[in-house]
This record gives C-alpha cells, sequence and structure tokens, in this order.
C-alpha cells in the first residue's frame, strides 16, 4: 500500500505538472529530499525518479516555462563556480575511486541550485517551494517526533522510515535541518497565502515546530541542542516583550529537564566534558589533521580525502572522590574517521579556495537577507511578507551555519535550496524594485503590481 501511495502521489504531480510546468520542479524538491525510491519495497527502488523529476524539471522551463523576469544573479555565479572548482578538485583527488561516489550526487545538487532561483519569478513560486520543502521534511519529522514521544528514541536508535544512515535520514543532519526550518515555518502559518493563515493551519505549523524541537531529543544529538539554543537567541531578535520570553524559555527549560531521558541528559552533558569524551575527542584529532594536511596541500585533496588520516586521539578523565581529583590520561589510535564538520570538510576537501568561495557563499547570504529585512522591516500591504520571509531565510541559514560546525553537510541539498530560495526573494525583490522606479508618474499607485510582473493566474506556467 505504502509503495502505491508514493506512486500515485508522484504520477498526479507530475501528471498536473503537465500544464504547470513549475510542478516538475516541486516534485524534484519532494524527491530528493524524501528520497520515496528508498521508502518503496519494490516498485520505485528500480526507476530513476530523480532523473526523470530532474529532466522534467529543465525540460519544461526551457520549453515551456515563462522566463520573463529570470536572472543569473552573483550568487548562482558563486554556486557555478564552485560546482567547477569541485569538478577540478574531483579530477585531482588523491582518492579518485571514492572521490568520483561522492562526486556523483554533490554535482545534481549544486547544478539544481544553480539552476532553481531562475524559475523562483513570483512570490506565489518562493512561497511554494518552501511549502514543498517544508512539508517533505515534515515527512520525515513528524515520525521521529511521534517515536520520540512514544519511547523517548536514543543515539542511533530513533528509526526515520530507513535503516540507511544517509541524507536527512541521519541523526545529526536531521536534527540541524529540523531546528533551521522552524523560523520558516512560523512565516508561512503567518503570511502564507496557499494555506491562508487559519486556526487549523497555526495549529498545524505550531504541532510541526514542536516535533522539530522534539528531533534532537529523539537523536541525541548535541548538535540539535546547541541549535535550539541559537534558535533561541534568535528569535529573541523578533520578540517585541524580551523578558516575558526570557522567563517562558527559562520556565519551559526548568519544566522540560525532568522530562527528558536520562540517556539523552547524560550524552548532553558530554558537551562540557568533551576531553574525556572518545566522539568529541576524534573530531579535535580529524580537524587538527585536517588543518595539517592543507598546510601541504592548499588546494584539496579532493572529496573523501579523509580517508587517508591517521589520528592519535588524548583522552583525559577527571575523576573527583571525597574532594581528591584524578586525571587519567590515556592514548587511542584510528583511521580513516569523517571530518564531523562542514567547514573541514571544505577545507580538506576543496582547500583554500573552495572553502573561501563556500564560506563567502553563506555570508553573502546573510547579508543580503540582512539588507531585505531592513530595507522591509515596516513595509505594509503586499510587500508587509518580504521582511519577514528575508529574516526566516537568515535565520535558517545562521542555524546551519552554526550546526554544520559539527556536522559535514557543506553539501548537504536541502541546504542548497534554502540558499536558492534566497536567491530567488532577492532576485524577485530587485526585480520589482526596478519595475516600480521605472513606472510613469502618470501610473496607479506605488502599491499596485508592477507591470512586467506576470499576473497571478500565470504564477504557475
Amino acid at each position: 500500500m505504502r509503495d502505491l501511495a508514493f506512486v500515485g502521489f508522484l504520477l498526479a504531480l507530475l501528471g498536473l505538472g503537465l500544464r504547470r510546468p513549475f510542478l516538475f520542479v516541486l516534485a524534484y524538491v519532494y524527491v530528493d529530499i524524501v528520497s520515496p525510491q528508498r521508502l518503496s519495497y519494490y516498485l520505485l527502488n528500480s526507476v530513476p525518479v530523480s532523473l526523470i523529476c530532474a529532466a522534467l524539471a529543465v525540460g519544461g522551463w526551457i520549453i515551456a516555462d515563462n522566463k520573463s523576469g529570470s536572472r543569473f544573479g552573483g550568487r548562482q555565479a558563486m554556486l557555478l563556480l564552485l560546482l567547477l572548482w569541485c569538478g577540478f578538485t574531483t579530477l585531482n583527488a588523491d582518492l579518485p575511486t571514492e572521490a568520483l561516489e561522492k562526486w556523483s550526487w554533490v554535482w545534481k545538487a549544486l547544478a539544481f541550485a544553480v539552476f532553481l532561483p531562475l524559475t523562483l519569478r513570483t512570490k506565489l513560486r518562493i512561497e511554494a517551494l518552501l511549502l514543498f520543502m517544508i512539508l517533505s521534511a515534515a515527512s520525515i519529522v513528524i515520525v521521529g517526533g511521534i517515536k520520540t514521544l512514544a519511547s523517548g528514541g536514543g543515539y542511533g536508535a530513533l528509526n526515520l522510515m530507513i535503516d540507511n544512515n544517509s541524507g536527512l535520514y541521519e541523526g545529526s543532519t536531521i536534527s540541524t535541518v529540523a531546528v533551521a526550518i522552524v523560523p520558516v515555518i512560523l512565516f508561512l502559518a503567518q503570511f502564507g497565502t496557499i494555506y491562508p493563515p487559519e486556526w487549523r493551519v497555526k495549529a498545524f505549523a505550531y504541532a510541526l515546530a514542536f516535533a522539530c524541537l522534539l528531533i534532537p531529543i529523539g537523536t541525541e544529538a548535541r548538535t540539535g541542542l546547541i541549535c535550539i539554543g541559537v534558535l533561541a537567541i534568535l528569535m529573541l531578535r523578533a520578540t517585541r516583550r524580551r523578558f516575558l520570553y526570557i522567563g517562558l524559555i527559562g520556565l519551559a527549560g526548568l519544566a522540560a529537564v525532568p522530562l527528558l531521558p536520562a540517556s539523552f541528559t547524560s550524552r548532553m552533558d558530554t558537551i562540557t566534558e568533551y576531553q574525556a569524551d572518545s566522539s568529541a575527542s576524534t573530531r579535535l584529532a580529524v580537524w587538527a589533521w585536517t588543518w595539517d594536511y592543507v598546510q601541504d596541500h592548499p588546494l584539496g585533496g579532493g572529496f573523501e580525502v579523509y580517508r587517508q588520516n591517521k589520528l592519535r586521539i588524548d583522552i583525559t578523565a577527571r575523576q573527583r572522590s571525597g574532594g581528591i581529583e584524578s586525571v587519567q590520561s590515556t592514548q587511542e589510535y584510528d583511521r580513516g574517521r569523517a571530518f564531523h564538520s562542514a567547514y573541514f570538510e571544505m577545507l580538506g576537501e576543496q582547500g583554500f579556495p573552495g572553502f573561501l568561495l563556500w564560506l563567502m557563499l553563506h555570508v553573502t547570504g546573510v547579508i543580503r537577507m540582512e539588507a531585505l529585512r531592513r530595507r522591509y522591516l515596516k513595509a505594509e500591504g503586499d510587500t508587509a511578507w518580504i521582511a519577514p520571509l528575508a529574516s526566516a531565510l537568515q535565520h535558517a541559514q545562521l542555524i546551519y551555519m552554526v550546526g554544520s560546525l559539527f556536522v559535514g553537510i557543506a553539501f548537504q541539498p536541502f541546504i542548497l535550496m534554502l540558499i536558492s530560495a534566497q536567491i530567488g526573494l532577492d532576485t524577485y525583490v530587485g526585480r520589482r524594485r526596478r519595475a516600480e522606479s521605472q513606472r510613469p508618474f502618470t501610473a496607479g499607485p506605488a502599491s499596485a503590481p508592477a507591470p512586467t510582473l506576470p499576473p497571478p493566474q500565470s504564477a504557475w506556467r
């Protein structure tokens, strides 16, 4: 039955895409995030669903989509340069066979991120993209939230529908993404037009946001707890009654602590005792190896270069008994350990050029969203949604940037789609401003639709 549901949904979505080509783009977004072919028992797992949806998305845009207002922006150029640089490092990789395996999906994620903003010509399309991304991630988050409430979860024990620990189904990755999308969920609950804000929509949005906060508990991912802290700080900026907000957050934290599983609290305690934790000490050793490696290989070693590392891990455990503290130091040896950080992932695999390009891509996004937020902070009417959306996308990116300090998700497709949404919003607002500045003085009021923007009924075409 589950296979039939997946097939029926995809066929219906692709069928609607024959009339509205942009729906092919949304179909690819759904397939890339949820990976129904991996959830299927036999009907989809032998069909190149992702390739079919990608071909339809690009082909539909080339053949049938209205391209008025489409523009290739500066951040798209950064994405394209990063794609080309990754191709260069793959050709010169230390481990060519292993590098090709990662390249096989990274180039698709980057190429789609370059293409996606070209299709985001209207507010409706930007909102539809974000809605599909949120609901696709929700299919994983809701399952994880329910299982967390039912069993408490556990590190490596929370089954998110499949046993394959990759993509958004990996514990630390879904924890980071789940917390990052909370600001976008709250934006859609207040400013959405596809599902207009009313009590049922808001109830679902708040329940989904709660489920997102449960994911770090269920997965026991320390990264998720840090991301929740960053989210609480960022939301403080948009809160009018800040002292009340801080008090409520404190009360919620005190009330939640007794309800948390003992395994969760004991695992979180290792954040402050990282020197005694084997996992944390291993990460520090990998990061030190990566820094030493790029001193001799400033252009990087290509994908999967970490597989050749050899580590000496120093672990220091402190024990207190009767007022006397004893320190026990041990050494362990390991090899081929992953980076566990997007920053060191980029540094080791793509060298200083790739790392700086990737970092500039994200920093530029934060700056551009802040510029839009400030420009439209007091806007009213049909532009009142711009500042809240810019703020939501900026907060999502900042949470990702903090979370990715401890997770190797530099090329996570979901995050690249968020970047594409930022680019689409920036391009749309810029096009709107140019159209309004060119309107003759005899034209209608400034709030009237810009003449070069497509009418609402053609937004999906």
